[in-house]
């Protein structure tokens, strides 16, 4: 067996790959082809920097790199790692991490980051002997919003541009796919919500997927986290919340008061290389 860049290896015999490595895994993935090759792009997944396991000419094993600077720093995000269940047991992550490190460094990356559901035990083992280690809890959660509010809301849509998104609070804490980098080039609508003049609260949301990419409170008030939540219903009332970091307590005390199931929760690791 042989590791080798993914740039000349077709879409399609990728996602056949990956969705065979994701067959009973802990939480049902999608398996329509057509939402990886637009979330892949969208998260910037560079195939001339992602690599995969080939047996002969088979496909057997991968990791799909996402790459963009961040905070100064040129980030290889692994945005999905698999092998195909009568390959496992061989260490191939651990192959193809080997081969890509080097590549990834003559290439100007300077560190390496994933996630990982918490119950994948043995996945976690793997990549802290890889050298990777913990660096931030999430919570993800999903559901109709569960709210009774009779509130008035003041709320516009804007756009993109229209938020200063240097002053926004949190920016760090968001994960890969919802960081304003990714979201900006996703099919996302953009709220903000005024009270007395003043700019109280945004979110962001992708009514059809019904993800709730961000959403932030900008001005402490009395029933502040009611009037976000009455206008995110008012566009999707159910809604998918991924990766919400666990030191945002008054973020998730609100989500787990509104009768949101959560529904997995991933650690973030990272490895500077």
């Amino acid at each position: 067996m042989i590791v080798k860049k993914l740039e000349n290896t077709t879409f399609d015999i990728i996602a056949d790959c990956f969705l065979r490595s994701f067959e009973n895994y802990y939480v049902k993935v999608p398996t329509d082809k057509n939402y990886y090759k637009e979330r892949w792009k969208i998260s910037k997944v560079d195939y001339a920097l992602s690599y995969g396991m080939f047996d002969g000419d088979k496909l057997v094993g991968f990791i799909i790199n996402a790459i963009d600077k961040r905070n100064g720093e040129k980030i290889a995000f692994n945005t999905g790692t698999g092998v195909l269940p009568e390959y496992r047991g061989r260490r191939i992550v651990k192959s193809i991490y080997d081969f890509a490190i080097p590549d990834l460094k003559i290439n100007g990356v300077t560190k390496c980051s994933l996630e990982v559901i918490i119950e994948n035990t043995k996945a976690i083992k793997s990549y802290q002997r890889i050298g990777f280690e913990i660096c931030k809890t999430f919570n993800c959660f999903s559901g109709e919003i569960k709210l009774i509010s009779n509130a008035k809301i003041e709320m516009n849509k804007v756009d993109y541009n229209a938020f200063d998104w240097g002053k926004l609070p949190n920016q760090n804490l968001y994960s890969w796919d919802f960081n304003l980098e990714v979201i900006k080039n996703g099919d996302y609508e953009y709220y903000q919500i005024t009270k007395d003049n003043f700019l109280e609260s945004f979110f962001v949301v992708n009514p059809k997927n019904e993800y709730l990419a961000q959403f932030e409170i900008l001005k402490e008030s009395d029933g502040c986290w009611n009037r976000l939540f009455k206008g995110i219903k008012e566009v999707s009332n159910s809604i998918k919340i991924i990766n919400v970091d666990t030191r945002l307590n008054e973020k998730i005390n609100f989500i787990n008061s509104i009768g949101l199931s959560n529904t997995v929760n991933q650690y973030e690791m990272e490895m500077n290389i």
